[in-house]
């Protein structure tokens, strides 16, 4: 059998990267960027202030305290949006709002709430002839100096970030619209069997929901492509040809179906792969999924998932992600996983096992490290790990047990008994903060 390694490897080698197109900048959330973002220009563009208060001189009050006050003369009020062309000379003070360029001469601010003119708690909003200070400040205290944030120049996006809001925010800041994204994958999701009915229809005997339709939709969306769900191709050939013929009529860029790849005597889907493209059908040492198809439907990338709902989101999250992840332009490897402690003895059967799990936190304060030994009693470290837990039953047919897990356990190949108290690889399926 394929290792899970070399099964990606293969895969990823078919897989090309789709083209680059500009969106607004507003739009490019959750895209992933297509070249470097180098700033233009400084952020902020102008020293200004980060308090409400006084822009002053500091040699002016660098005496000043609160039993030897310093009295400046107040020239002016600096407010944010507009320069002030007023110079800030010996002895003088100019009132400033947070934000606002500092004026010339200046050096520092001030803060209100260290003066005698409070106009946020007094209600007066009126320029005051003079100020009374009660505290020294250095040069550059309470100031933004310009390029504080960002400097000209300066590399601040790489080619294959995914944008995240404050993303947005920073290419807001430089003026970059539009952005240029590589484009979202079209994918094309389809469902076999005679015995699927869709959400709203009513069960009859022996038939069940199609949930893997809507699952691999949803997965296929949080990854930030675009999918494309075609109604179930019932077991004949001429109604799965039928199917995948209206999945290339869509223009996909990759075809994902659930079932009917084994060798049942209804699993339609090989021959007419093999009859409108190229089939690889591999066994793979994994559990669960074993059963993995990928080749092509014409000139697209198509991949056959197992029927079975948890095999079918395992096998996703381990080789049709780093697909969707290569034709985005990400990084087909970036994964988020953590090192937990098992709780509990997992038997496994020498395959490379994902279990689901959940995962909680134990706190240690008790002077144990990680390795077990004892820490000198004066250097006792606080630290957390996390702990984890079978969701109970690892039937692939237990939709119920993603919904309860945090994450897969990776059980390495060989293993036929992995024990409590071990460390093992977690790939998450919940962000991390939210354990």
């Amino acid at each position: 059998m394929l290792t899970v390694d070399d099964a990606l490897t293969r895969i990823l080698n078919c897989i090309a990267v789709l083209a680059v197109e500009p969106v607004p900048t507003i739009e490019a959330l959750g895209r992933i960027l297509a070249e470097d973002v180098v700033a233009a220009t400084n952020i902020p563009p102008f020293a200004n202030s980060s308090m409400d208060g006084y822009a002053v001189r500091a040699a002016d009050v660098v005496r000043a305290a609160s039993d030897s006050p310093v009295k400046l003369r107040v020239v002016g009020t600096a407010l944010a949006g507009k320069v002030a062309d007023t110079v800030v000379g010996q002895a003088e003070a100019m009132r400033i709002m947070t934000g606002a360029p500092l004026p010339p001469g200046a050096d520092a601010v001030i803060p209100v709430e260290d003066t005698s003119n409070q106009w946020f708690t007094d209600g007066s909003l009126a320029q005051p002839d003079q100020v009374t200070v009660y505290c020294s400040v250095q040069p550059g205290d309470y100031v933004r100096p310009a390029g504080e944030d960002m400097r000209a120049g300066q590399l601040v996006l790489r080619a294959g970030t995914t944008l995240r809001p404050q993303d947005i925010g920073v290419l807001v800041s430089l003026g970059q619209t539009p952005i240029m994204v590589y484009r979202q994958p079209r994918v094309a999701i389809i469902s076999t069997g005679d015995e699927l009915v869709d959400i709203a229809d009513p069960l009859g005997p022996g038939q069940i929901r199609n949930s893997n339709s809507y699952v691999l939709a949803s997965l296929v969306s949080s990854l930030g492509a675009i999918p494309i769900q075609l109604p179930v191709a019932r077991d004949t050939l001429a109604d799965v040809r039928r199917c995948f013929q209206t999945a290339l009529d869509h223009d996909p860029d990759l075809i994902v179906s659930s079932a009917g790849v084994s060798v049942g005597t209804h699993d339609m889907v090989r021959a007419v792969i093999e009859e409108m493209g190229v089939l690889a059908i591999w066994r793979i040492n994994l559990r669960p999924g074993k059963p993995l198809v990928f080749g092509r439907v014409g000139d697209v990338p198509f991949f056959g998932l197992p029927g079975n709902p948890v095999s079918a989101m395992v096998t996703f999250d381990i080789f049709v992600r780093p697909a969707l992840r290569k034709q985005m332009g990400g990084d087909p490897y970036n994964v988020p996983t953590i090192t937990a402690v098992l709780g509990e003895d997992m038997r496994s059967d020498r395959r490379r096992t994902y279990a689901r799990v959940t995962l909680t936190r134990r706190d240690d304060a008790a002077g144990v490290d990680q390795n077990g030994e004892q820490r000198n009693a004066s250097h006792r470290e606080y630290y957390q790990e996390w702990i984890a837990h079978p969701t109970g039953t690892q039937s692939s047919g237990a939709l119920l047990s993603m919904v309860l897990a945090d994450g897969l356990l990776i059980i390495p190949e060989g293993v036929t008994m992995a024990h409590a108290g071990e460390r093992f690889t977690v790939r998450l399926l919940r962000d991390i903060w939210m354990l």
